[in-house]
């Protein structure tokens, strides 16, 4: 048995890298717990049930989703910069303690038995696009497609990363080199 006491962090994390190892059927405490080689009790006393470790796991992965990414993008002022930066965050994927690459994929796949989950994936989705599409727009770039084509990509590549453990960093740079040659022609 763990012989430190466990956080609710530590059994988020458990919680994300199980869910890009073997899918939702195993965010539950039994198998999170072996998996942290402790008891269920210590789950029990960071979450009140399995419903509510989801909701707290959903709303971890909606903060580091979007307002995690876009404060560290939002100390570049340059919005080209601020672009290609994106482009690298993107590529780079989900640090190893939150499920890895895995993550999203996972999450997306979750989304589709899930409502509550699918729910989560459209608020995220929708302040990524707008993002997105508000980076472009200051570049001069107001075409809503781009930002859809970008966006697209990136959940492209994350999803082809889980499975051919192919990194994407290059092939995300030539998509925004592809855009902001756009911007440059006009």
């Amino acid at each position: 048995m763990a012989k430190n006491r466990l956080s609710s962090e530590d059994w988020l994390a458990a919680g994300f890298r199980a869910l890009s190892s073997h899918g939702p059927a195993a965010l539950k405490a039994e198998p999170l717990a072996r998996a942290l080689g402790t008891t269920k009790g210590s789950f029990y006393w960071h979450f009140a049930d399995v419903p509510s470790f989801h909701a707290a796991m959903l709303a971890l992965w909606e903060a580091r989703a979007f307002e995690d990414v876009t404060a560290e993008l939002e100390t570049e002022t340059n919005p080209v910069k601020r672009l290609r930066a994106l482009g690298n965050v993107a590529a780079a994927g989900t640090p190893k303690e939150f499920g890895g690459d895995g993550t999203e994929p996972a999450m997306r796949a979750w989304s589709r038995e899930n409502s509550t989950v699918a729910q989560a994936i459209q608020r995220v989705d929708a302040r990524r696009m707008r993002y997105i599409a508000d980076i472009l727009a200051e570049i001069g770039l107001t075409n809503s497609d781009l930002s859809r084509l970008v966006y697209g990509a990136y959940i492209g590549m994350q999803d082809l990363t889980t499975r051919d453990a192919t990194p994407n960093v290059e092939a995300m740079g030539t998509l925004i080199d592809l855009i902001l040659a756009l911007y440059e022609t006009e």
